[in-house]
């Protein structure tokens, strides 16, 4: 069995159409949140992740924010910025979409959220220690979450109950130990200073977790960006991965 993980697609098509050939044929889709802001797609790449097959999706901090002015006040301005103009581009209906998605979501075997299970919408699992606190908080063996840009792993080991984290390598295919906590990075905003898009391949059957990286067309994405309207950072720090 094979899941497609995805994350922080911030409304770049080009990326996600990419990914999604990447993958290949898969079994189940499961995203992770943030399908909007920073990028000028919005209602493609809703649209587009609204039919992709056996899916579970989760709201991300932007997906909140496109409805939600409180939310709106955290962001940074360029963040701002863009969520405002977001908010002038896309359907009523997706933004209806959006809205209705749950901030967590549980299998027998995982639990799904944007930030983490502490705070779905803005905290960062960066370090063992948040990590440790996270794996608390649920009864799942696995925790899979985005909101970094970054593909991070944390597993613990049963025997010792030590936490490591780790940064997986592309096309390096890990058995996983009892527990860990999973990152597939950005599929349209990378920010590990590699720009290609990010995404994971789950097994729960061989309970192998694997990252894999694609390139894609960041000029023409850029240039929609420019187009609509939104800060220009948004277009540059793709070239860097940043």
């Amino acid at each position: 069995m094979k899941i497609l993980v995805l994350s922080d697609i911030h409304a770049n098509i080009t990326a996600l159409d990419a990914v999604l050939e990447a993958a290949g044929t898969v079994d189940a889709v499961w995203c992770l949140g943030d399908l909007v802001g920073y990028g000028a797609d919005l209602d493609e790449c809703v649209n587009r992740v609204r039919m992709l097959p056996q899916l579970l999706c989760i709201k991300g901090n932007h997906d909140l924010a496109l409805s939600d002015d409180e939310s709106l006040e955290i962001f940074n301005p360029e963040a701002s910025e863009a969520i405002i103009a977001s908010r002038k581009r896309i359907s009523p209906e997706n933004i209806a979409y959006l809205q209705q998605l749950p901030d967590i979501l549980t299998t027998n075997f995982a639990t799904l959220v944007h930030g983490s299970p502490q705070d779905p919408y803005w905290e960062y699992i960066l370090d063992v220690e948040t990590a440790e606190e996270n794996m608390a908080q649920v009864s799942t063996p696995l925790i899979f979450v985005g909101h970094s840009h970054m593909p991070l792993m944390f597993t613990k080991d049963d025997r010792m109950g030590k936490i490591t984290r780790s940064f997986p390598s592309a096309e390096v295919k890990i058995s996983l130990p009892g527990r860990a906590i999973l990152n597939p990075g950005s599929v349209g905003q990378p920010r590990d200073n590699d720009p290609r898009a990010s995404f994971g391949l789950f097994d729960p059957e061989e309970w192998t977790w694997e990252i894999r990286r694609v390139p894609y067309d960041i000029a023409s994405v850029q240039a929609r960006i420019r187009a609509a309207g939104m800060p220009e950072r948004n277009a540059l720090r793709l070239d860097a991965g940043w």
